[in-house]
């Protein structure tokens, strides 16, 4: 039973056991369809207090208009599933959205976005269990590495017993590794190739097996280094959106050229596809797709 978005109080209200079930009858899918290639909706970023986009700093503050987006996403052709935290994963699931998609749980939400402890990345989203339990189909975390700052340390640390414990649990995890500073106070995340190569290459090696890590990597600063530094790590990997800025066919363009390599398998994009600075959402995502 799929409820309609102006009906998700009432039923969490009354009924809110019928997330679970909804979980337990959802029909899943492999993680990799026909193509092997994977395109997946990204919508994990209001939990980490990251509403903006562009200039608009509460672009996604609104729920509904938000879930209303994913769903125009999630029924294009070619769009695979979606990357969320369990507020939003479960809204999908009461409105049917997510049966026969991917459905992918955000884990480590704790480094709010310009907090002091930001890179200090608490695991405050799902748990292994958690995914397990609910019978999705893959997690994901980010880990953001500062040199200067110890909090990095504590996210690496709980970040490779994350990934044991999805091992053990035959979940895949999705691993989004950066290179990060400190500018005016800000955490900056470096794009260059060196940058990028490292932090493949670090997150690469964590926990006690490497079984089920797939890697989330930008598109380097200079696109014609991707070849070399993808060629870091043999992990299957996909790339991640970020926003698109004024300029969006430049980046589709930099998306088709990281695609071509044989470790990148596919596109996990969010802010420039649920909210393109030209053009609907259809539009983008039906652009994005196929460039896969």
């Amino acid at each position: 039973m799929s409820i309609s978005i102006s009906d998700l109080v009432t039923v969490r209200t009354r009924h809110p056991e019928a997330i679970a079930e909804a979980a337990a009858r959802r029909a899943r899918r492999p993680l990799l369809g026909p193509t092997g290639r994977l395109m997946i909706v990204a919508a994990d970023h209001p939990a980490r207090g990251a509403l903006a986009v562009g200039d608009h700093r509460l672009a996604m503050a609104n729920r509904a208009d938000l879930l209303e987006r994913i769903c125009v996403a999630l029924g294009r052709p070619g769009v695979d599933g979606v990357l969320a935290t369990a507020d939003i994963l479960e809204d999908l699931l009461l409105l049917g959205a997510l049966d026969g998609k991917v459905a992918i749980g955000s884990m480590n939400r704790g480094g709010l976005a310009g907090a002091a402890f930001e890179l200090d990345d608490r695991f405050t989203g799902y748990r292994p269990q958690d995914i397990a339990r609910l019978g999705l189909d893959a997690g994901k975390l980010l880990l953001r590495i500062d040199y200067s700052d110890p909090g990095s340390l504590t996210t690496m640390v709980s970040t490779a017993r994350a990934i044991d414990e999805m091992a053990a649990h035959r979940k895949p995890v999705f691993v989004e590794p950066f290179i990060s500073r400190r500018i005016d106070g800000k955490v900056v995340n470096d794009l260059g190739a060196e940058a990028v190569t490292r932090s493949i290459a670090i997150a690469s090696g964590l926990a006690g097996t490497s079984a089920y890590t797939w890697l989330k990597v930008p598109v380097t600063t200079d696109p014609a280094a991707m070849a070399e530094v993808m060629a870091a790590s043999t992990l299957p990997a996909v790339l991640l959106g970020g926003e698109a800025g004024p300029d969006q066919d430049a980046l589709y363009e930099r998306w088709r050229t990281a695609l071509a390599l044989p470790t990148v398998l596919g596109l996990v994009v969010g802010r420039s596809l649920l909210y393109p600075a030209h053009g609907t959402v259809r539009e983008a995502v039906d652009t994005a797709v196929s460039l896969l």
